[in-house]
């Protein structure tokens, strides 16, 4: 009999889900250190090849090297790892050109938008508490960007361009949200990571004739380890979900806010504004709602899925 791999401790599955999160934050402040000289599509690279190896080895001593290297449906890996490489192109561009504190904010409109995209793309119904959700978040967005894309912001410094690039990456990783949902019904957890990094490290390549530079010694073991702290972030976030719902686990991703208001501070002497702040309230709470409902439409279809058993048997 197969050992089942799963059980409910929340404790540990929310002490993961920090965890995951942390090195998320942290892996994004060492590659904001590098974009003076490190070029995003070489810092994708980085990130993507030496999560590898952390990967490979996880899935062996889960045993689950086989269903990590098997697929079904290449061409949707390919998909998903040109969105995602594109996504994180997007946002180490970001980074070099903004605060840390106001990419992770804007960052947090990815639930919003995987709403609106679900009801373009998938024909999912959205009623008045979520389109009431997806208005507020947008109402945030806008404060959060008008700052950067209205006349007081200019294309010189580079913060227009900068949160037009995480707006860009933020929608782009909704539709891998999107696309996610198709793929799982296909695809095993652990291919979609394995195949993940490794589309987007090659992928990154095409981008070597656009001006790679040999990092110094110090500046390789910063890229270095911003790939190991992603391929570890990836395991610890996969595990929480071993532990815990992610009806469950979903708000914690707010606390990534506070990491990076602290290494933004500590690290690149950054501090948010009020009006980053007063959008970034909004965009959390209309997210909150989103993932409430998700959560109440979640135990809805369990329910109707119990009945209909019953009735069945």
């Amino acid at each position: 009999m197969a050992k089942n791999l799963t059980s409910h401790r929340p404790g540990l599955a929310i002490g993961l889900k920090l965890a995951a999160i942390f090195l998320f934050v942290a892996m994004a402040g060492v590659i904001k250190s590098t974009s003076d000289t490190i070029p995003p599509g070489q810092a994708v690279f980085f990130r993507s090849t030496f999560a590898i190896p952390v990967i490979l080895i996880w899935l062996i001593t889960r045993n689950q090297l086989r269903q990590g290297l098997i697929t079904r449906k290449p061409g949707f890996h390919i998909l998903r790892g040109l969105l995602g490489a594109s996504a994180m192109g997007l946002t180490f561009t970001g980074l070099g050109l903004l605060p840390l504190p106001e990419v992770t904010a804007i960052g947090f409109a990815a639930p919003i938008f995987t709403v609106i995209l679900a009801a373009i793309l998938l024909g999912e119904r959205i009623r008045m508490i979520r389109v009431t959700a997806v208005a507020l978040g947008l109402i945030g967005v806008t404060i959060m960007l008008w700052p950067r894309l209205s006349g007081t912001g200019t294309l010189q410094d580079g913060a227009t361009l900068g949160a037009i690039a995480i707006l860009i990456a933020t929608l782009m990783r909704s539709l891998v949200q999107i696309h996610v949902r198709r793929m799982v019904e296909t695809e095993h957890t652990a291919a979609i990571v394995f195949y993940f990094s490794l589309t987007a490290a090659t992928l990154s390549l095409l981008t070597a004739p656009f001006g790679w530079v040999m990092p110094d010694p110090a500046t390789l073991g910063l890229l270095i380890s911003a790939g190991v702290m992603g391929g570890t972030g990836q395991i610890l976030i996969t595990s929480a979900y071993r532990f815990g719902g992610a009806s469950m686990l979903a708000p914690y991703d707010y606390v990534s806010m506070i990491y990076a208001v602290i290494i933004g501070y500590v690290w690149f002497g950054e501090l948010p504004t009020v009006i980053m702040l007063a959008g970034a309230s909004l965009v959390i709470a209309g997210g909150a709602v989103v993932l409430w409902r998700e959560r109440q439409l979640g135990m809805d279809r369990s329910k109707s899925r119990a009945v209909s058993d019953t009735k069945s048997s």
